[in-house]
């Protein structure tokens, strides 16, 4: 799923390990534009743009790419060599995977993982399906008590083998070894699919299909991505493949002239019927209310961040009927008004 704000949560567990090293959190914020009271208010959301500048201020003051969580420290550009090594000699995606575990193998931090494809038959010996392929991590030597290093090493895997086929892998399921957070809602954001938790490992779990998709990216493409990250991995584009990408991308681009599309105007873009758009989005764990929200979300966030536009305006740009009705709908998405959350980032 594509998640273009991240909780305050997320902040405040991205900053721990560098807390570790006695770093203070207040000058690692204002590198990243954002304030200090972020940290004190659970419901706040942030901008992805400005997470991703807090994560890259963390890998380069701290010369790690897991940030602290791990072991030892995960050099920066090592993600970007494995990158290269996956890119340019992998022909499928299923190459690609075995290309970049054994490239981590060989340094003595990194993330951990080994892909798991089981044996011919109805179901495999450990209960997986014969259908279905696993990317299993091991977490076991990683210090992260709210789970941020668990939960960004899953997602950056799954986001960069999607970016690699160009399309985004439809997930079966996700298993965290630890317990469900207290965050947990935050789970179908970041991975658009079931969530088990307090399972035997941590895995992936995806169509054992996929792993024959060509990797479609070459040395130009990630040039970009590489100069990009970790945003766009955190943003999470569609690749246009999806319903949901497509939907998502038609909302977004009314904006701001507005108003919202319909979901009778969006399936006569898409050719279809609006019973058949309703099953698609469905099919993909999502719905046309919910990437409304969220790209409205996303977009008063921004907005509001940047201080271009008046609230008043802004609720009519969204398609609110009156200002009243937005500011309930952002209390609900951040848990503070409009107002409140202009003013903190102006302070």
């Amino acid at each position: 799923m594509s998640t273009r704000s991240v909780s305050s949560h997320h902040v405040r567990a991205a900053l721990l390990g560098a807390e570790r090293h006695g770093m203070a959190a207040g000058p690692l914020l204002a590198r990243a534009g954002l304030p200090p009271a972020v940290l004190e208010e659970p419901q706040v959301r942030v901008p992805a743009e400005q997470f991703g500048r807090l994560v890259r201020t963390l890998w380069n003051t701290l010369d790690d790419e897991l940030i602290g969580f791990g072991g030892a420290p995960s050099k920066v550009g090592t993600f970007a060599m494995m990158a290269h090594v996956v890119v340019h000699g992998s022909r499928d995606l299923g190459e690609a995977l075995r290309r970049a575990q054994t490239f981590y193998s060989l340094f003595p931090a990194g993330p951990r993982f080994r892909l798991v494809e089981p044996g011919p038959g109805p179901e495999a010996p450990g209960g997986e399906e014969a259908d279905e392929a696993r990317l299993e991590f091991d977490v076991s030597g990683y210090d992260d008590p709210l789970h941020f290093g668990a939960e960004s090493t899953v997602l950056v895997a799954h986001r960069f083998a999607s970016w690699l086929i160009r399309r985004r892998i439809g997930l079966r399921r996700v298993e965290f070894v630890h317990p469900e957070p207290r965050h947990a809602r935050e789970y179908d954001l970041l991975f658009g699919a079931p969530c088990v938790f307090g399972a035997e490992r941590t895995a992936a779990v995806f169509d054992r299909a996929d792993l024959r998709e060509p990797v479609l990216r070459d040395a130009a493409a990630l040039k970009v991505f590489l100069r990009r990250a970790p945003v766009d991995v955190l943003v999470s584009a569609d690749y246009g493949s999806t319903v949901t990408g497509r939907v998502r991308h038609l909302i977004g681009r009314a904006l701001p002239a507005g108003p919202v599309p319909t979901p009778e105007e969006l399936a006569v873009r898409l050719s279809v019927s609006p019973q058949t758009l309703r099953r698609r989005l469905a099919a993909e764990g999502t719905t046309y209310q919910r990437l409304r929200d969220q790209v409205r979300r996303d977009h008063a966030l921004a907005e509001l961040a940047g201080g271009r536009v008046s609230i008043e305006r802004l609720s009519r740009q969204l398609g609110f009927s009156e200002p009243s009705a937005f500011h309930r709908a952002f209390r609900r998405w951040t848990g503070e008004t409009p107002r409140a959350y202009q003013g903190r980032g102006r302070g």
